[in-house]
């Protein structure tokens, strides 16, 4: 595992979907940390917006997927490709995770 430290993390926005009780518990039985944007700060949930609109248009659109298994691994999926495979010119031309590695050296 390339960073064992790490955690799942669930962000999302201030919606009633997200803050009420029983998401909360099962993000708490998952294992994941949930995360939030500001009161306010709409901004701060833009770069996960930005996100699903790359997956939806990439891998979504178009398609039909007849359960929930199929489309969990196609999410699951795309998640690998954009952050170990997917090149990304606002990176310079790397992908997330090889922006990651170069950060963590510079540390």
């Amino acid at each position: 595992m390339k960073n064992p430290n790490a955690h799942p993390l669930c962000h999302s926005d201030r919606g009633y979907q997200y803050t009420n009780r029983s998401f909360h518990n099962k993000l708490e039985k998952a294992g994941m940390t949930q995360s939030m944007s500001r009161v306010g700060k709409c901004i701060d949930n833009g770069p996960m917006e930005g996100f699903w609109g790359i997956l939806k248009r990439e891998r979504y659109y178009g398609k039909r997927f007849t359960d929930k298994e199929t489309l969990v691994k196609m999410i699951e999926d795309y998640i690998d490709y954009y952050n170990n495979k997917r090149l990304l010119r606002n990176l310079g031309v790397l992908t997330p995770m090889e922006k990651h590695e170069i950060y963590l050296q510079a540390a």
